[in-house]
């Protein structure tokens, strides 16, 4: 049998920064004001955890990375499955600190490229046969998105929907609470939550839409070969008009309290419809 060959291993490029005014780090510097305002169709990724989950997905670019001087060892793996191209930025606990504007104790940041989203309809055709979809509507807060992409990635949902009103998964902390869900789930926009329900319907979607005034019980809901779990903001829930066109659930609660956290609602909603897949 002819010998295997391995391939060699690529050299990570390591850069020292010791100047927290260096040009070259400019896209990690003020990181909390810039995550508000936007950095031009990338974001950040923290945490080693998160880091590992972006570098195995294919559809972001990773275009550099900066590090504590202490992470790099334990990232050695990691860092030689970098393209070569791509600059490992390293700095010391205060010049790292300094740059990104606050004590960043994970020591672990990354830039990556956003890709284009593509139309909810097209997003929606290419789903397979039997599909599970979570729809987003008017959730502001980015713990709840990042909990909810958590669980449909853990619960193998094949997509997420968001309407304009939803905050973005990609913003660093929806991405940390995400544990890199936000990174695995594919997900897209639409103008209104009305036309993500179009779009479902169209494509043979029944879309259940969890509500504490549901008129179903989620435990005896058999699902569909293809489903969609709409969910709504904590306190204003969904819109009348949403739910007036949609098959409405709830999940009953002792002593008559019914509000869930809209994230740990979503987990039991995903365990109740993915047990037969």
């Amino acid at each position: 049998m002819p010998k295997t060959i391995p391939t060699p291993r690529q050299e990570p490029v390591l850069i020292a920064i010791s100047d927290p005014d260096d040009p070259r780090i400019e896209a990690y510097r003020a990181v909390k004001e810039r995550d508000l305002l936007g950095r031009q169709h990338r974001f950040i990724a923290e945490g080693e955890v998160v880091l590992r989950v972006l570098l195995r997905q294919s559809r972001f670019k990773i275009e550099s990375l900066l590090l504590g001087e202490g992470r790099v060892e334990g990232l050695n793996d990691a860092l030689h499955s970098l393209p070569s191209e791509v600059p490992v930025y390293i700095a010391n606990r205060q010049v790292m600190d300094a740059i990104v504007g606050f004590p960043i104790h994970r020591g672990i940041l990354a830039i990556a490229k956003r890709p284009v989203m593509p139309p909810v309809e097209a997003l929606v055709a290419g789903l397979p046969e039997k599909a599970l979809v979570v729809v987003m509507v008017g959730l502001a807060n980015h713990d709840n998105v990042g909990g909810i992409f958590r669980n449909a990635a853990a619960f193998g949902a094949d997509a997420v929907l968001l309407d304009q009103e939803t905050c973005d998964p990609l913003y660093r902390k929806a991405i940390r609470v995400s544990v890199g869900g936000a990174l695995v789930v594919p997900f897209t926009r639409a103008p209104s939550a009305d036309v993500l329900v179009q779009a479902l319907e169209g494509a043979s979607f029944e879309v259940i839409a969890l509500s504490p005034s549901g008129k179903e019980v989620l435990s005896e809901v058999q699902p569909a070969r293809r489903t969609a779990l709409l969910l709504g903001a904590e306190g204003p829930g969904l819109p009348p008009e949403l739910m007036a066109r949609t098959r409405t659930v709830s999940i009953p609660m002792s002593g008559g309290f019914d509000s869930l956290n809209v994230a740990t609602t979503s987990g039991i909603a995903l365990h109740h419809l993915t047990r037969g897949r």
